[in-house]
This record gives C-alpha cells, structure tokens and sequence, in this order.
C-alpha cells in the first residue's frame, strides 16, 4: 500500500483496555519477551527494504509471527522509515486487530493476518512496490524461469496473483490462493506489487530482495531477445540443491 504523502504519519491511537491484555495472559504495559525480540527483528528488517531500494516514501511493509503466541508484529502506517523504532511497531492478533502499541498498523495488516491464519508455516510477510517486479506485476505476466538463480530461490516462475483492492483481506486470499502447493515464496499481485512469505521475517525479506533482482535480470534479458528457458528437470535439481545442500545450514 502507498500512503499518501500529504498525509501525516499516523497518530498514536490509545492502548487496549487491561481487562483485554489481561484476557490474553499478558498483564497491561507489559509483553513476552518473545513479542520484545519479534518488534527488535521486525523493525531492524525495515531497514533491508530501503538499503536494497524495494519501496520508496512509506510504501510497504514487514511483518513477522511471534512464537508461541497467536500475534505478530507489523509496521505503522504512514510512518517514515528513518523514524520506525522497535517501540513504534504494532503488536495484531490473528484476526489484525491491535493489541499493543501506540500506532494504527499498516494499511495492509488485514492481508498479513489473512496468511497467518491460512498458512501456519509462515512466519513472516513482506509488500513492497519495487519497481521491477512491480512492472511484472502491471502487465500482470509471471516471471519466467530463465536463471539459476531463479531455480534455485523460487524453483520455477514467479506467478501472478488477482488483483484485489486494499484494506481489507482479500489481498491476502489471493496470496494465500497463488502460492498454496507453489515451490515459489513470492507473487506478483496484479496491477499492485510484489508479496513474499517465508519461515521468518527475514527469510521473506530475502524473498523480495531476490524477487526484485530477478525481475530486473529478466527484463533486462529481455531488451537483448527471448531469453532461453531451463528445463524442468535442471530447475528441480537446482531448487534440490540450494534447498538442502548449500550454504550453512540453519543460516537462511
């Protein structure tokens, strides 16, 4: 979701009551650790999406599920990223309602709540509008399967999600839709941007960064002529490889 840059970031919005906070085991003012280190996370990968230039202004968004605990933290909206503090980060039930924090929560935390709940495997989500992958996502055409890279991380095209209004959870349908059985982590929603899942936070940060080198590589490829496509059989021993072989394991 782009906000609107003559619009102010938003204001802080009071806290839940402290029958609700008690209702959920956490007493007022207070949090689990595990929900203290989930906003230190979250907010740090903020910062990734602007160092590899995936959004521009307040655009996009990372969100990450606290463990153990039906919750996940998400970005403000509206709120500059050289501003975003691990305190500023808003704290949603499954459901996207707000249950800690002082900000209303991203316009597109419906969406993020949407894929909590269907895919019990995510453990992180992340928007953005970058703006290769957003072109794809504007001729509403998959990405094709061109390079090793592209086996290796998405294990086969990147597809194309509907296109579906913002605010409420239909975003989130047709990610939930698109990637079900799909070896990929990352869609293009059509007509909008790039949505990535991954069993963390920063697993979905990786996605979308590697989303948007690909898209820049395959376009690229493309001014020169039809690139050649991988064989099927090359794109799973690929995505076999790099799945389960390589790199340190645990690291990713």
């Amino acid at each position: 979701m782009t906000e609107n840059p003559d619009k102010a970031a938003a204001a802080p919005v009071a806290g839940p009551p402290a029958e609700e906070a008690a209702a959920r085991g956490t007493p007022a003012g207070a949090e689990s650790p595990a929900v203290a280190r989930m906003r230190e996370t979250v907010c740090a990968l903020h910062a990734e999406l602007v160092r590899y230039n995936l959004v521009a202004w307040t655009a996009g968004n990372v969100s990450g599920r606290v463990p153990g605990e039906d919750l996940f933290v998400i970005k403000p909206s509206g709120v500059p990223y050289d501003e975003l503090t691990p305190e500023s980060m808003v704290v949603c039930d499954l459901d996207g309602n707000r249950v800690s924090g002082t900000y209303t929560p991203s316009s597109d935390t419906a969406a993020h709540a949407y894929i909590y709940r269907h895919m019990p495997h995510v453990g992180g989500v992340v928007h953005t509008h970058s703006p290769y992958a957003s072109a794809w996502a504007a001729r509403g055409e998959p990405i094709p399967c061109v390079l090793t890279a592209m086996a290796d991380e998405f294990g086969g095209d990147i597809p194309v999600g509907p296109f579906a209004l913002i605010g409420g959870d239909e975003i989130g349908k047709g990610v939930v839709e698109t990637l079900t059985g799909h070896r990929s982590p990352a869609v293009l929603m059509r007509n909008h941007g790039v949505f990535t899942i991954g069993d963390s936070p920063r697993a979905a940060v990786k996605a979308a960064v590697m989303c948007e080198d690909v898209a820049r590589t395959v376009h690229l490829a493309r001014q020169l002529g039809e690139p050649l496509p991988l064989a099927q059989d090359d794109i799973d021993r690929l995505y076999d490889r790099y799945q389960n072989v390589y790199g340190q394991r645990g690291s990713r």
